[in-house]
């Protein structure tokens, strides 16, 4: 049987007559999870509608809410599945005997009993002859095809296969990759190259993912791997076999790294430069030796992918105009605050790209440098060599810049040269870690810093957090109980009064696009603090942060825990969310 190729399922041909040439090859051309997305890009039609029009042109139903067939599961090679893009599923029907009950599951049909049943399979795109004649080679049973959203297909292979089992699979039982029929067979069986492509596939998940790092856990028994995506912890399905390959992984991570393999006893750091399928990541490695292993942490920075707008963070027209009215300024310090992982820098530089100028002379001193802006120079602090964020500020200020962004402030003598610039004619933005806005002023004043000077350099502070989005395909409003929505109100601070206007909010449901979790993507909620008078003389009697708060919150600022609540009532996101990322005090 001649072996087939990747790329060779052709267009229906209600389908074809609608592109050119040059479009249908592009749609031949592009791996099978990304082909509805391609046509829906040449056709002008969001995705759903494409889906759809592949499904009628080639006579197949659109599968949904899918489940796989954890009876067919050993059936097909993980390396075929991954290549193709198809996997048993279960359909609710009972005519042709998929839908067994639980009691039914326990006690696992026999291989004749299962010969003549329909083998049900969703797959992001229609088979050609070649991939169905492949999958004959593994089981008797005929074959039914349905058609699903690519992103779901795939996610349900990795949850049931694992990600990258189909580089490690070691089970293909004659199964050669299409991708691999111009290797020699030895090449394509080696286990170093398996672990290359693992590795490959874990990253490349993690990007499609979204997912800001990647953790590599040696424990008892197991390599744990994790993503985190939208700011939570995610552990990833992997294959059973990934222990035997756990030397080689962590070898092949500290190579990619340019890290000494034969040190296993210190903590190191590297960096990876990765490409694959048109994107390009800078890759921090840390490294630590742990119990069982060495445990790798890698952080991811696309520093190719779209930058954000004010308005793509959620900022609503009242904070960005107050915002807009200070980043006119020619002088003083805007400080934005947050825990790791609040999006601090995005936020920093969706500033410098609005104010972005010829006229302007932009200097940035970052760790790391994790967006590109065209014409802005843009400095790397390297601590390893002696260039510290305070080093690298004096040189800036021989520069001659207009504006200085300096990525953190971590130390007096950083926060003492960064206000110092801010009175002498700079516009200063930096980033604090406190937990919301007037707990910075008292955190600089910690520092050692006058506070005449802070009073005197501050124009604005920015608390911020990031909160899960609701999925715009699957939520939908849900009755709110009265009494428990103005009890979670007074939790967050906010008049529970304002439940009474409500009956009903968004809420989570769960669907192929956004992977059953309920949501998709971050927003930002916000606390900006704008000092006035009063505020000043507090600085300067040294009050506290509460009294800061209070002062601030009688002057009309709004609070992280009310920008939630604004967002939560705008369908944005939900209470919970907003109660799992912001500290509730007592203001």
């Amino acid at each position: 049987m001649p072996l087939p190729p990747l790329l060779s399922a052709p267009l229906p041909p209600a389908l074809a007559e609608r592109l050119t040439a040059d479009q249908q090859q592009a749609v031949a051309e592009t791996p099978r999870g990304g082909r509805i997305a391609r046509l829906a890009a040449d056709l002008g039609l969001d995705e759903s509608a494409a889906l759809a029009l592949v499904a009628e042109a080639a006579g197949l139903t659109v599968a949904s809410n899918l489940e796989a067939d954890p009876l067919a599961r050993g059936l097909l090679p993980a390396r075929l599945v991954h290549d193709y893009q198809a996997i048993p599923i279960r359909v609710e029907s009972e005519a042709d005997g998929s839908d067994r009950g639980e009691a039914d599951r326990a006690e696992r049909p026999t291989a004749e009993e299962l010969a003549g049943t329909p083998l049900h399979l969703a797959t992001a795109w229609p088979a050609d002859e070649a991939m169905q004649d492949w999958l004959r080679t593994f089981t008797p049973r005929p074959l039914v095809w349905h058609l699903a959203v690519p992103e779901r297909v795939h996610q349900l292979i990795i949850e049931n296969f694992g990600v990258g089992s189909g580089s490690l699979d070691d089970g293909d039982e004659g199964y050669l990759a299409p991708e691999a029929v111009a290797a020699p067979v030895e090449e394509a069986v080696d286990e170093d190259a398996a672990v290359v492509r693992f590795v490959t596939d874990v990253i490349a998940q993690a990007v499609t993912d979204n997912a800001t790092d990647i953790h590599f856990e040696p424990q008892e028994g197991q390599l744990r791997i994790r993503y985190r995506v939208d700011g939570l912890l995610v552990p990833v399905p992997v294959p059973e076999n990934l222990l035997r390959f756990q030397d080689a992984i962590i070898s092949r991570l500290k190579i990619m790294a340019r890290l000494n393999i034969s040190e296993k006893r210190l903590p190191q750091d590297g960096r990876i430069n990765f490409k694959a399928a048109g994107t390009t990541l800078d890759i921090r490695v840390s490294t630590i030796p742990t119990i069982y292993a060495e445990s790798i942490s890698l952080r991811l920075l696309n520093q190719k992918k779209e930058a954000y707008t004010m308005e793509r963070l959620g900022m609503s027209p009242e904070e960005q105009a107050a915002i807009m009215h200070v980043l006119d300024f020619p002088h003083g310090i805007v400080l934005v605050t947050g825990p790791t992982g609040s999006g601090k820098s995005t936020s920093l530089n969706a500033f410098l790209r609005k104010i972005n100028s010829t006229d302007l002379r932009i200097v940035t001193i970052e760790d790391p440098i994790e967006y590109e802006v065209p014409g802005v120079n843009q400095m790397q602090v390297r601590p390893e060599i002696g260039l510290s964020f305070a080093g690298a500020l004096r040189h800036v200020l021989r520069q001659d810049p207009d504006v200085i962004m300096v990525g953190e402030i971590r130390d007096r003598e950083t926060a003492d040269i960064a206000i110092r610039a801010s009175l002498t004619g700079h516009l200063v933005f930096s980033t604090l870690h406190t937990n919301d806005a007037p707990g910075a002023i008292t955190r600089l004043i910690d520092m050692g810093i006058e506070p005449f000077l802070v009073a005197s350099a501050i124009e604005l502070v920015i608390a911020q957090r990031l909160v899960r989005r609701l999925c715009p395909e699957c939520s939908r409003p849900e009755p709110v109980p009265k009494l428990k929505l103005r009890d979670t109100l007074a939790i967050l601070g906010v008049d529970p009064a304002e439940a009474d206007a409500v009956t009903t909010l968004k809420a989570p449901v769960g669907c192929d696009r956004c992977r059953g979790t309920g949501y998709r993507g971050r927003i930002g909620i916000f606390e900006i603090l704008r000092p006035n008078d009063e505020l000043h003389e507090l600085v300067l009697k040294r009050e506290s942060t509460r009294a800061l708060t209070q002062c601030a919150r009688r002057h009309g600022m709004r609070t992280l825990e009310q920008s939630g609540w604004e967002k939560v009532r705008a369908g944005h996101t939900t209470l919970d969310e907003v109660l799992r990322v912001v500290t509730v005090t007592d203001k």
